[in-house]
């Protein structure tokens, strides 16, 4: 796994060009995706972003977005398994706006290079890379984007989608080495990056998903914002997403029963042998109480715990 010890120790490349690529033009695009979504969409400047969630009136997570605020509209970036359903969820909101939505997925290609060395590969093309997670800059139509899919350090590279292969060529002349599906999965788990479809779903609250960077809680009112004011006052959720090892070199399946004290607490949503560590990570909700590292759980009759 030549890629899985790219991302682990110098720099890796991931083709992200499936993922869900939304522009909203108009002179109300910031009013409207700030009402929709759960951060503050309008005190972002041309060159900043952020990490959102879209919620339903329940305060159920419909999906996450990568919100990039641009001279003259915002580009949403999406899992490629919800753009079509949120590019859905938001022009059914526009009644009297000035908003216009295109889908520019299929036009549109993103390169993410990740891992501890990936600002050297950064150095080597000659960028600069922004400080501040979710802020971009970029030149010649190449968005250089301060995101990071495995939560490892990197950057992202969204251009045009005929500018493909020269950007793969670009990054691996820079040093960094393609990295397969397999290997990207098992270092987002081993980091703890949860995935939409995956570990969220559109059954979680947002805080049951420990993503507080997706919430801004004094920006107004928004969709599904009465629920998420309510958990907040109430100071706690019933259950929330967790890191885990277990002591096993078999991943258990999605859905697998977390048990303590022979008492069913949570189940795993996301889980992988992890080569480097030599046991199994994995993602899962546990019950609030449950959530601490000191605790005993079982995993498929194996023990486990909760990392930090």
């Amino acid at each position: 796994m030549r890629g899985y010890e790219a991302l682990r120790e110098k720099a890796a490349w991931i083709d992200l060009s499936a993922r869900g690529k939304i522009v909203a033009r108009g002179a109300d695009r910031a009013r409207l995706l700030h009402a929709m979504t759960t951060n503050h969409v309008e005190q972002l400047k041309p060159g900043g972003g952020c990490y959102a969630f879209f919620l339903n009136a329940q305060g159920r997570i419909l999906g996450d977005v990568n919100l990039l605020c641009r001279d003259q509209d915002f580009l949403l970036d999406t899992e490629p398994e919800t753009h079509a359903a949120l590019l859905a969820h938001l022009d059914r909101y526009i009644i009297a706006d000035d908003v216009t939505l295109e889908d520019l997925t299929p036009q549109m290609a993103t390169i993410a290079v990740e891992g501890p060395r990936a600002a050297e590969a950064a150095s080597a093309l000659g960028l600069v890379l922004p400080e501040t997670p979710g802020a971009f800059g970029g030149v010649g139509g190449v968005m250089t984007a301060n995101l990071s899919h495995t939560g490892a350090p990197g950057f992202w590279l969204i251009a045009p989608g005929e500018a493909k292969e020269v950007l793969i060529g670009e990054v691996e002349a820079a040093g960094a080495m393609e990295a397969d599906a397999e290997a990207v999965r098992v270092v987002r788990i081993e980091h703890g990056q949860p995935r939409y479809g995956e570990d969220i779903t559109d059954v979680q609250l947002p805080q049951e998903t420990q993503a507080l960077q997706a919430l801004h809680f004094n920006k107004g009112c928004y969709i599904g914002q009465e629920i998420v004011e309510r958990v907040r006052s109430r100071g706690h959720v019933n259950r929330l997403l967790v890191r885990l090892t277990i002591d096993s070199v078999t991943a258990p399946a999605r859905g697998a029963i977390i048990e303590a004290g022979g008492k069913l607490v949570g189940e795993i949503t996301s889980a992988a042998f992890s080569p480097a560590l030599g046991t199994t990570v994995a993602l899962g909700y546990v019950r609030a109480a449950c959530a601490r590292p000191d605790l005993a759980l079982v995993v498929d009759g194996a023990p486990a715990r909760v990392v930090r």
